[in-house]
């Protein structure tokens, strides 16, 4: 074949490629396609010889269209999405962190030579780190949010660390001076979390709020301006708690409070501050009981999220209960047993609240059930705790009685769970622990204890009966055997 006529089939071939390609994007595009159809069969090739074929150049859009994502090919997205990671995050942090190392070991330097005084060495660490907050919001804005928050943090960070040298090393502002400075940290911090959405600077702003009174301690015994502060920081978690679905602080600010409380009652509680010690717990116990009810749940809640309101009902409860108890018992013990039986009032009017909003969301059926469980959880203890002998005994089998007639009329299955494991406590006491020494051959705490017994057992077995064409779900049928 003549090489010029094999170029110029080609030529011809590659012709009515792209007309056709003109062809379709007019199409697409609705516009008058013109001549553009007589073009294409104009120069409409023949097939290409096995030459040809392998002379086709690669199938390519027009111009000016942009290629599909499933059309950039793998490899080159992947080493692409690799080099920008490395140039644009990591060089940047190593690169900032090689900086503040430099100036770091340079105001050491200063320091030690004495170049920069006490003021001078608060001012720089002030402004440093005001400075790093403001560039941190440059990095946010090109959508860097990590890097950001990272610089955040290292910016509050030196702002408190400041604060507590111009307090306690140098001496430079006064206590109260010092306290406003950083409380004004703690609510720049919270402001900026609530614009931009950001948990984790909550999360910093309860840090440094929890870190506060431990900066500033003077080793003075104040327990109302400690714990006026710990509320209203737990009153600000709740509001914050409330607008965001952010429970997990919730767990942040209990922790905190209760390192704080712990650290303060180990040090400087007597018994003359009781009811000061007590008015302020039950304070930051309310806060806390209420908080789950309140809490925003948020569109999709992970299990850690729908754990968290669980687990701090029972932490909370627990440790307001093991506080008071350990603060009466000195006093006098039996009288926790009517704080039991409060915190069990208060735990089933809020058992009715977490009803009245569950409707259909189960997680919120679940914190009702637990609530009522600390509540016949907080009678069972009081039970033992303001009666004697055999009379907790009989406490038990009256609690299983009631129980199992709630949950008759309810249908509950926990609550006769619950039945069952009073009926269990009193069975087991009267039969390993009561210890009978009578008088009267009649009428003696003995027989009063056994008639209880057998009528709270007879109940048992009668509503076992009723249920026998059911199939029964808990042991309360099996616990009363012939």
């Amino acid at each position: 074949m003549d090489p010029s006529g094999s170029e110029l089939q080609e030529l011809r071939q590659l012709l009515g490629e792209l007309t056709a390609r003109v062809f379709r994007i007019e199409r697409a595009l609705n516009l008058e396609p013109g001549r553009a159809i007589e073009a294409q069969a104009a120069f409409q090739a023949p097939a290409p010889p096995p030459v040809a074929a392998k002379l086709k150049p690669p199938a390519q859009v027009a111009p000016g269209i942009p290629l599909k994502p499933s059309q950039v090919p793998v490899r080159a997205r992947s080493s692409t999405d690799l080099e920008s990671r490395i140039g644009s995050h990591w060089l940047n942090r190593i690169g900032i962190a090689a900086v503040l190392i430099g100036v770091s070991y340079f105001l050491k330097y200063a320091f030690d030579n004495n170049w920069i005084g006490p003021a001078g060495r608060v001012t720089i660490g002030l402004l440093a780190g005001i400075a790093i907050v403001v560039w941190s919001e440059r990095f946010r804005g090109r959508g860097y949010r990590i890097f950001s928050y990272s610089l955040k943090a290292v910016g509050i960070g030196m702002l408190y660390l400041s604060l507590y040298a111009a307090f306690q090393i140098y001496s430079l502002v006064p206590g109260g001076v010092a306290f406003v400075m950083m409380l004004a940290v703690t609510s720049a911090t919270a402001v900026m979390a609530w614009t931009q959405d950001a948990e984790i600077l909550a999360a910093f702003a309860l840090l440094g709020g929890f870190s506060t009174p431990l900066l500033l301690s003077t080793g003075q015994n104040r327990e109302a301006a400690l714990f006026s502060y710990v509320v209203i920081l737990d009153l600000g978690a709740l509001a914050l708690v409330i607008v965001k679905p952010w429970r997990r602080l919730l767990v942040l600010s209990y922790a905190g409070t209760l390192l704080l409380y712990i650290g303060w009652y180990m040090s400087y509680y007597d018994r003359s501050q009781l009811r000061l010690t007590v008015g302020f717990a039950t304070l930051l116990f309310a806060i806390f009981a209420v908080a789950p009810l309140l809490a925003n749940q948020g569109k999709d809640q992970a299990l850690l999220s729908d754990l968290i309101p669980l687990c701090l009902i029972l932490v909370n409860g627990a440790g307001y209960f093991l506080q008071i108890y350990t603060m009466f018992e000195p006093v006098s013990a039996k009288d926790t047993a009517w704080f039991a039986l409060a915190l069990a009032a208060v735990y089933i009017f809020l058992s009715r609240q977490a009803r009245a909003r569950a409707g259909s969301l189960e997680a919120a059926r679940t914190v009702d059930l637990l609530h009522l469980a600390l509540a016949i959880g907080f009678i069972t203890v009081a039970i033992p705790i303001r009666l004697e002998a055999h009379w907790v005994t009989i406490g038990w089998f009256v609690e299983a009685a009631v129980l199992l007639w709630v949950a008759d009329r309810v249908r509950s299955e926990l609550l006769n769970a619950f039945a069952a494991g009073a009926l269990a406590l009193g069975v087991g006491r009267l039969l390993l622990i009561d210890n009978f020494n009578v008088t009267r051959p009649i009428f003696n705490s003995r027989l009063a204890t056994y008639a209880v017994a057998i009528a709270v057992l007879g109940a048992v077995a009668w509503y076992g009966s009723r249920r026998k064409a059911e199939t029964p779900r808990t042991a309360v049928p099996f616990l009363s055997l012939p």
